[in-house]
């Protein structure tokens, strides 16, 4: 590896009006370097990826590509020098089809096709048009697409985020593969484990500024997480008070009951209840029905047989308005699905309020606003940039989603994959709040894609595969291992675990 860098980017900076997303970030990057660049949300990782792959133009600062400066006016501009991104959100065009979207990049046929299938998707009908592609699916295609115009530089923001154990592995594999090829990637993840695993450095970035530079070797994580936050925090939260510390969840009430519900060929056979006072995790790889699960549960999608009960009483909901008048709230993991990106902060927030009125009428708005005064007090939501949601980050973005909900006083929350593209400190927040909410009595059901998180929040996880429940584990014993076997549909118990993120949990950085 030689010492020149491949990309180097000094005192960049960037505002929207009064609000400052850069002020002073710096970033170098080396040949066959995967390079993490890391920090709280917030922080200014997305804008500056952004601005380095022409998207948005930088304020100021200075950036060179293999020495020699250059104006990234274009994502056009930043392909012919070689940089080429993943963004969190799949850029796919969803009224056209995956062939038409290529051919919009420029982007070859049977590269791209060999990629698909390396990343774990034999089977892509690339006339499938891009809305029927599942979002895991999609941020795939976007890393396939990317890859089959050979860059020198990738850069992926959040690309495992919304990705299964399976696919992620797929991705690190092929992380790794640029490396050893002499190609660089920049790497921006909140899982420390894939941070250990695979890169050799980390920037880190705090309100906007470059605050460190670090070499990723073993117990660096709490080195990363002081400078993201310039304090310490709590490594793990641990659950205290709620339903399952006191034992009291099956002593509980069920205030949602599903039995032997199915959707098309996906669900095929799901039961379980959910009690007040918990939090029940959902965990399962790819395409093994939760997606189905939630959507029947919220209303967007229409059993094909068995039954939901609501308080003991069964019910059948046609549109999302059904649920949500019977108190239950879905929290997606896109939070673009959901939230008004144009409109305020107070406007999401108090979207339920004229949502639920049946006749026309003046609305109260002094209840209004003090009742979303209280919801964005009680989540921390950074109000700076309140009157666009689009303008906040993406952990504020959540919260107000959350938020929402807590405001219509919903008794049952559908969270899925809530923290996706959080960053450390929004989780504790999100953690610490679903915990509450329980205490109050209210019921969550969460599914996640990390698998770390079961044990930090959930009283017990429902591990669905091939459309079916194959196991329910108490928290004590749902550590990544346990989950992972479930998910694979094999027993809890025996003798040889199979590895997670094939061992790269266990992978010291710089043995690749």
């Amino acid at each position: 590896m030689t010492t020149n860098p491949i990309l180097d980017a000094t005192g960049v900076a960037k505002s929207y009006g009064a609000v400052a997303a850069l002020r002073n970030a710096s970033l170098s990057v080396l040949p066959g370097e995967v390079h993490a660049l890391m920090g709280a949300n917030g922080a200014g990782k997305s804008t500056l990826v952004k601005i380095l792959t022409g998207a948005i133009r930088a304020d100021k600062g200075d950036i060179r590509i293999r020495g020699q400066a250059r104006d990234v006016r274009s994502p056009a501009d930043a392909r012919r020098a070689g940089l080429v991104p993943v963004y969190q959100e799949p850029s796919l065009i969803p009224d056209l089809d995956i062939v038409s979207n290529l051919r919009l990049t420029g982007t070859p046929l049977e590269p791209f096709r060999a990629w698909v299938r390396e990343l774990g998707v034999p089977d892509l009908d690339v006339n499938d048009m891009a809305r029927d592609v599942p979002l895991a699916i999609l941020r795939v295609l976007d890393l396939a697409r990317a890859l089959a115009v050979e860059p020198d530089v990738i850069l992926l923001d959040e690309m495992t985020a919304a990705l299964p154990a399976n696919l992620a592995e797929r991705v690190i594999d092929v992380v790794r593969q640029q490396s050893k090829s002499g190609r660089s990637v920049i790497f921006i993840s909140h899982r420390f484990i894939e941070i250990s695993a695979m890169c050799d450095r980390a920037t880190v970035l705090r309100d906007g500024e470059t605050v460190g530079v670090v070499d990723i070797v073993p117990g660096i994580e709490e080195k990363i997480v002081e400078l993201m936050l310039g304090a310490r925090v709590e490594k793990t939260y641990t659950k205290s008070g709620g339903a399952s510390a006191a034992g009291t969840v099956e002593a509980t009430h069920p205030r949602l009951s599903v039995r032997n519900l199915r959707v098309g060929t996906k669900l095929q056979d799901v039961s379980f209840d959910l009690r007040d006072s918990e939090v029940a995790g959902v965990v399962a790889l790819e395409g093994q029905g939760q997606d189905e699960l939630f959507g029947a549960l919220s209303g967007a999608i229409r059993p094909s047989g068995g039954t939901i009960e609501v308080d003991g009483k069964a019910v059948q909901f046609s549109h999302p308005t059904d649920a949500i008048d019977l108190g239950i709230a879905y929290v997606p993991g896109d939070r673009t699905e959901v939230l008004l990106m144009q409109q305020s902060v107070r406007e999401n927030i108090a979207l339920p309020f004229s949502a639920r009125l049946r006749n026309w009428g003046p609305i109260n708005m002094g209840r209004e606003r003090t009742t979303v005064a209280r919801a964005i007090e009680r989540l921390q939501i950074d109000t700076r940039a309140q009157r666009e949601v689009q303008r906040l980050s993406g952990g504020n973005q959540q919260k107000v989603t959350i938020a929402r909900w807590i405001a219509a006083d919903a008794r049952t929350i559908l969270c899925f994959d809530p923290t996706r593209g959080i960053d450390v400190r929004t989780k504790q927040e999100i953690y610490r709040l679903l915990r509450e909410l329980a205490a109050q009595g209210k019921s969550v059901l969460y599914y996640t894609s990390e698998l770390e998180e079961v044990q930090r929040v959930c009283d017990r996880a429902i591990v669905i595969f091939g459309g079916r429940v194959v196991d329910v584990l108490p928290t004590d014993i749902a550590d990544e291992a346990a989950l992972t076997r479930a998910s694979y549909g094999l027993p809890r118990h025996a003798q040889e675990d199979i590895g997670i993120l094939a061992g790269a949990s266990n992978t010291p950085a710089g043995a690749r």
